[in-house]
């Protein structure tokens, strides 16, 4: 190692985070190591595609849990020598972005509207140039190995041209077609959303009964309703056809409150008999149902509720631009005025909100654009049934099979300015519909001029096209042929409709083959009390406040270990395991490498405790493959946790302290050996401070080995190096230590002590060295009473040690762990307790009966 380095080294006494990071990063982009050649194929690759995050976007902890994930694959892969793709890229979002912009411009006192749309979408344009790089710059500071180099965007010209090519073509199969239908219009950003964007929330409502008045009769019909606003637009009223108490008014009529327009009452046999009276107003203009019903029965729609939430001139003059709840009131008193409201209760029920605006939903007949997906779904199912494609936790794969076999077609058109705006062009003048990826310049048939559609494709239209798109389809691009189909995605499981269906359909149908390989979902992670986490609630927390406080490793690390295949809520204990993990990671390095001299890391295994590390590294090493492979990242970070705290620091390092203070070669060459080993294999999990010390490691080494970490082989298990042997004979020495110690922690020896012991006689090996050293142990050939025996050691009694306060407390330790087994036994044995107790408490209350059982065993010797 050079002397400057060195030098850096000795000072550097605890690992600083703020100061390593951006330079690592910078040596990362500068090697190009995240930008892997387009040659060979996909078979000997490696490829994920990121999901595009919005271009209003700002990391939160969902997209650092997922970045998270996708880096640790991507860089696994990358050091086992595939050649490995992350793509990039970012999302135009068409509602959320063009609501930030509006936003600006009401505080400018002007609208999209005084704007224009061309002089709107330029807008738009200039705000993402300036602010839509932001998440990018923030995946950065995760350390996220994405190829910044191929950054795309769902809006640049080769993405719109993937877009209008799909549209077409599914227009030309006649999978898209326009009609009047039952939307969910979304009054807040004046725009239909799909199914998967609407949010169910139960809300207390008041349920109203009215009396509709039988034509030709003095009956009349309650019906019960809690919009008494929409009555306005009833157009029947339906009884159940076995309904006794109204079959002799089926094919009669009644009057419209208010209107007095003549309803037809209709039998049908979605009506439930025992809601209400049995009797209910159908009101296809504004009811998902009731459109359903109005449709089979030839029913008028009228339409009293506009685009705009405002009452439209067929609610009547009275009525006419009133706000719905101005409306509700209005008709709720023309109604009393009348004697024609019978009843108001109480009634809680599910009502649809909009996911992006948070307005209710209006149902509306609207004209729009739509998708038939009943030929794409079929496909997408199969490959799923037969594991083609294969999602992780399974049991998100019924989830997926149960919506697509009962999906809908998908209203694609958005009545917004920013976005893939309808390929789709109409001529006035002769009525002709043009659907062509390239303007026409004129009309066909008569010669006359065209205007484009005015609306824009849901933003997940074009986001389903993702993993084949952003390596550059339609064009036959070398990213295309060498990365696709991608290994892996990795998302959250409230997309698995809205995105991960869609790209499995659109995968199938344009390129003929899967997208990807595996789907990962990852759990949600909720704020520390178990609600979810939102600014708006103050439960929100920054992943970069928290990398600004604990270092990206730190951070990447805690949201791996606290991951699971259920939600899970936000551990801060784990974040600092990792900053803990990080800090004894550099100390343990730094003393190896300050203590080393132009030795190489070899491996030299000279004595017992060397195979025995070795060894235990084949199992580390085995064990966090195997998790990382599998998806269980929580078990990874633990496993990397436990072997290097535990058993190179704790056991290894301690042990081999004199021979390395000493510089004997083959223990520093093994050493270093097992410290690069284990470096790499915490690479993918903790990319910064492992890059690091390997960069003092190999100039430790005079420049020996891979360049950097990152392109550095990753460990791969070398069973001829597993030694039982060794670790039987090592493992016994262990736990004979850590008998003594406990010991002496209970019976109170002053830390520094060293206790006087001899070997009894007996049969069995002696024990290894490290026992003496690391127990405190002299065995010096002094006389004395033997205070108590772990295996044929024999701690005598001395100055250090008063034999009956020794007894003392053993037995006082005895009596409290009996009746910790005692209370333990009891809860354990309570149904009650295990029945109805959450599985990890009871889980916890067993473990600890086992430790006081195992504890009070141990004991049964002593004193």
């Amino acid at each position: 190692m050079d002397t400057e380095r060195r030098k850096r080294l000795e000072e550097t006494t605890r690992y600083e985070p703020s100061k390593v990071e951006e330079r690592i990063l910078e040596r990362w982009l500068e090697g190009g190591y995240f930008h892997p050649p387009a040659e060979g194929t996909p078979e000997e690759h490696f490829s994920i595609a990121i999901p595009p995050p919005n271009v209003t976007g700002a990391l939160h902890m969902g997209h650092a849990l997922n970045g998270t994930v996708q880096d640790a694959l991507t860089r696994i892969n990358r050091m086992r020598g595939r050649n490995t793709l992350w793509a990039l890229g970012t999302d135009h979002a068409g509602i959320a972005t063009q609501a930030v912009v509006e936003r600006e411009l009401r505080k400018e006192g002007t609208s999209r509207h005084e704007l224009g749309r061309e002089a709107f979408v330029d807008r738009v344009w200039k705000w993402r140039q300036q602010y839509g790089s932001t998440i990018i710059e923030q995946l950065k500071r995760l350390g996220a190995s994405c190829d910044y180099e191929r950054e795309r965007f769902t809006l640049d010209e080769g993405y719109v041209r993937a877009v209008y090519r799909v549209f077409v073509r599914l227009y030309d199969k006649g999978y898209i077609y326009r009609d009047n239908y039952m939307v969910n219009w979304d009054v807040g950003s004046r725009s239909a959303i799909s199914d998967l964007e609407v949010e169910n929330r139960e809300v207390a409502d008041t349920l109203y009964s009215i009396d509709y008045p039988v034509e030709g009769s003095d009956r009349v019909l309650t019906v019960a309703t809690v919009r008494p606003e929409t009555m306005l637009a009833d157009t029947a009223v339906a009884v159940h056809p076995d309904d006794e108490r109204y079959k002799d008014l089926i094919g009669g009529s009644c009057i419209l409150p208010l209107v007095g327009r003549r309803l037809p009452i209709i039998a049908d046999e979605h009506v439930d008999p025992e809601f209400g009276t049995g009797a209910v107003k159908i009101t296809p203009g504004h009811d998902p149902n009731d459109f359903q019903i109005g449709r089979a029965h030839g029913l008028d729609e009228v339409t009293v509720i506009g685009e705009d939430g405002l009452m439209t001139a067929e609610a009547g003059e009275r009525f006419a631009g009133l706000t719905v709840a101005e409306a509700r009131e209005a008709v709720l008193a023309a109604l009393r005025a009348d004697g024609l409201l019978r009843a108001e209760e109480p009634y809680v029920h599910s009502v649809p909100f909009s996911h992006r605006t948070g307005e209710r939903i209006e149902p509306l007949i609207s004209l729009q654009w739509f998708c038939r997906m009943d030929e794409l779904a079929k496909p997408a199912i199969e490959v799923i049934e037969h594991d083609r494609v294969r999602i992780v936790p399974e049991q998100h794969k019924r989830v997926y099979l149960d919506w697509m076999e009962n999906i809908r077609p998908w209203c694609i058109s958005r009545q917004l300015w920013w976005g893939h705006r309808l390929p789709v062009w109409y001529c006035d003048a002769c009525e002709e519909t043009y659907v062509a990826e390239a303007a026409p310049d004129r009309c066909c048939s008569c010669g006359g001029e065209l205007r484009q559609d005015e609306d824009v494709l849901d933003t997940w239209f074009s986001s389903a096209l993702w993993p084949f798109a952003v390596l550059g389809w339609p064009e036959q691009t070398p990213e295309l042929r060498a990365f696709y189909p991608t290994n892996v995605l990795v998302t959250a499981r409230d997309i698995i409709f809205l995105w991960v269906a869609r790209m499995v359909m659109m995968g199938l149908e344009f390129t003929g083959d899967i997208p990807f390989d595996d789907v990962y979902i990852t759990p949600v992670i909720q704020a520390p009390d178990g609600r979810r986490m939102s600014k708006s609630l103050g439960t929100g927390i920054d992943p970069l406040d928290e990398i600004t406080v604990h270092g990206a490793d730190a951070v990447r690390f805690g949201l791996l270990a606290m991951s699971s295949g259920q939600d899970v809520r936000y551990s801060a204990d784990r974040i600092q395991q990792g900053e803990d993990l990080a800090n004894k990671i550099w100390n343990a390095s730094r003393l190896i490498l300050l203590n080393v001299g132009g030795v190489a890391p070899e491996l030299r295994p000279e004595r017992i405790e060397d195979r025995w590390i070795v060894s235990r590294l084949q199992r580390a090493i085995e064990a966090v493959t195997m998790d990382l492979d599998s998806y269980d990242f929580s078990h990874a970070a633990q496993e990397l946790y436990r072997f290097f705290w535990s058993e190179l620091c704790d056991w290894y390092l301690e042990i081999v302290k004199p021979r390395l203070y000493d510089g004997q070669g083959e223990a520093t060459a093994t050493l270093l050996w097992v410290l690069e080993q284990t470096l790499a294999l915490a690479h993918p999990v903790m990319p910064f401070v492992t890059e690091e010390i390997y960069s003092y490691l190999r100039s430790a080494a005079d420049g020996k080995g891979s360049e950097m970490l990152v392109v550095h082989p990753f460990p791969e298990v070398d069973r001829s190096l597993a030694d039982e042997e060794a670790e039987r004979e090592v493992g016994a020495s262990i736990e004979l230590t850590r008998s003594v110690r406990r010991w002496r922690d209970l019976v109170g020896v002053a830390p520094g002590s060293v206790l006087p012991a001899r070997l009894a006689e007996g049969d069995g090996a002696p024990p290894h060295e490290l026992v003496a050293r690391l127990a405190r142990l002299s065995f010096d050939g002094v006389e004395g009473e033997a205070l108590v025996t772990f295996g044929r050691i024999e701690i005598l009694s001395s100055e250090e040690v008063d034999g009956e306060q020794v007894r003392r407390r053993i037995a006082e330790k005895r009596d409290t762990l009996r009746s910790e087994i005692e209370r333990a036994e009891g809860r354990i044995g309570n149904q009650g307790f295990v029945s109805n107790a959450p599985a990890q408490v009871v889980e916890a209350e067993r473990e600890k009966l086992a430790t006081y059982r195992a504890e009070l065993e141990e004991l049964g010797g002593q004193g």
